[in-house]
Formats: structure tokens, sequence, C-alpha cells
């Protein structure tokens, strides 16, 4: 068996190929949205785009829409995101404004009936099963087309066992170009590598659009037709350049130009 192996024809990417989507919502601090608040994923919903964005468990039992898993940048303080409850996230602006980093159910209305949702499942040490599976519970109680991705395979095997019918995709990048990556040397090889496929099965592989040149990601694509999502696209080239490839794109720092009459 190919340990690379991939999942086959989710029917939910057929929902998700026709968009674009903002990385963190469609932030822009120079006019004071910062990233994954509310005004940032209102601004990619009004603008005809689907929204990538990030959960953490918080020390409560909540699902924290936050993207680090220490709070240094976002918040000024240094503690990790899962040791905060829900109410003390309410006490530190993002980023140097009064915005505050809202609770997933807060941003799941704004997508019901309108465009679809990349939900990244953010781990904190051992939490990947308990933080999968309220996230999974919480996108039961709205009407929001979605998929689940990580970079922990774990997170992708849980949804594997128990929710199998949710699409699913594995992040990744070529780990020897993150010298800071936390990752034990032999994980950051074979997840550059997909090696954990024949574990996770992905509907999806997400991987760095720089890197995507990588012999792994090429044989998921030859062998397996998988989707590809390219991220972080930062320019009109690239993002078009993704596209043309047949890449979903994940995009920041630009508002992307209409797709001509022709592409759609």
């Amino acid at each position: 068996m190919c340990l690379r192996i991939c999942r086959r024809n989710h029917p939910g990417l057929s929902q998700l190929r026709p968009y674009r989507y903002a990385h963190r919502g469609l932030y822009d601090l120079a006019k004071g949205v910062p990233e994954n608040t509310l005004p940032a994923f209102r601004r990619a919903v009004d603008h005809g785009f689907g929204a990538e964005l990030d959960v953490h468990l918080t020390a409560d039992g909540r699902l924290v829409v936050i993207h680090d898993s220490n709070l240094t940048r976002l918040c000024g303080i240094s503690r990790r995101a899962d040791t905060l409850t829900a109410a003390e996230y309410g006490k530190y602006g993002i980023l140097g404004t009064d915005l505050h980093a809202p609770m997933l159910e807060d941003i799941l209305p704004l997508f019901e009936g309108k465009t679809p949702l990349i939900v990244e499942v953010k781990t904190d040490g051992a939490n990947y099963a308990a933080v999968t599976a309220a996230t999974c519970q919480m996108l039961d109680q709205f009407h929001v087309t979605y998929c689940m991705e990580s970079f922990d395979p774990r997170v992708l095997i849980w949804l594997r066992k128990h929710r199998p019918e949710i699409c699913r995709g594995q992040l990744s990048c070529n780990f020897a170009k993150e010298p800071e990556s936390p990752l034990h040397p032999f994980l950051r090889w074979s997840m550059t590598r997909l090696l954990g496929n024949f574990l996770t099965r992905p509907d999806f592989i997400a991987y760095k659009f720089e890197d995507r040149n990588t012999p792994a990601l090429r044989l998921c694509r030859r062998r397996y037709s998988v989707q590809e999502v390219s991220w972080t696209i930062r320019s009109q080239q690239d993002l078009e350049a993704a596209e043309a490839d047949g890449c979903i794109p994940i995009f920041e720092g630009f508002l992307p130009a209409s797709r001509k009459s022709t592409e759609l």
C-alpha cells in the first residue's frame, strides 16, 4: 500500500472549488481590521469570498478563533492559547485594536447560506480529540458549508474514525525550510513527504504555495487526483497561477481582481 494514499472524490469538494478563501478573514490592519476578527469575516462574506479560520480550545472548553498557540504577538501576553477562558479573551485586544478574538459560534452565523469555510483545527499538546470533537459539534449547529484541516495528523485520524463524512485535509509544507518548527526532525521529514496519508486518507492537501513543487505532492496529484489547496497566496499573479493548476487558493494581503467571465 502506498503511504501517500488519499481518499478520492469527496462530494463536498465540488462546493468548495468555486471560491477563493480569505486567510483569517479579509483583514486589513491599516483599516483597523485585524486577522480572525468579526469585521474581517464580514468583509470576506461581503466580497463573496470564503474564509479560512483557526480554532483553539479554551481553558473552559469553548472554541476561540485565533491563530497563534502563544498570544505574545496577537495579544501582548505570554500565555498559551489553551490557558485562557472565553471571558479572559474578552479582555485583550487583537494587534493593538479594541477587537477581541471571537468564539466560533460568533463567526458561523455570518456564513450560513453564504460562502464556505476552511476550518483549521489547532491542537495544544494532547487535546486533539477534544478540540476536534468540539469543533464538529459546533459546526453541526449551523447550516454552513465547510471542510476541516490540520497540520496535526491525529485530527484527521480522529475525523476518519468518528466523522468520515466530513471533508478533511492535511496541511503541510517543506519543513526543512521552517527552522523554528517545534516538530521532531523525523516528523518534519515525514510530514514534508506526506507519509502519514495512509493513516489520515485526506480528501485534499493544503500545501504551502512556495513549496508546491515537492515530489510528494506531485505524486499525490498524479496518482490520486487529490485536490490541492494553496496557502498563503499574496499576489494576483500567484493566485491566477494556482487556479490555472486547479488549486483552491487561500490568499491574504491584497484584494483579488474579479475572475474573467470565461472562467466563471
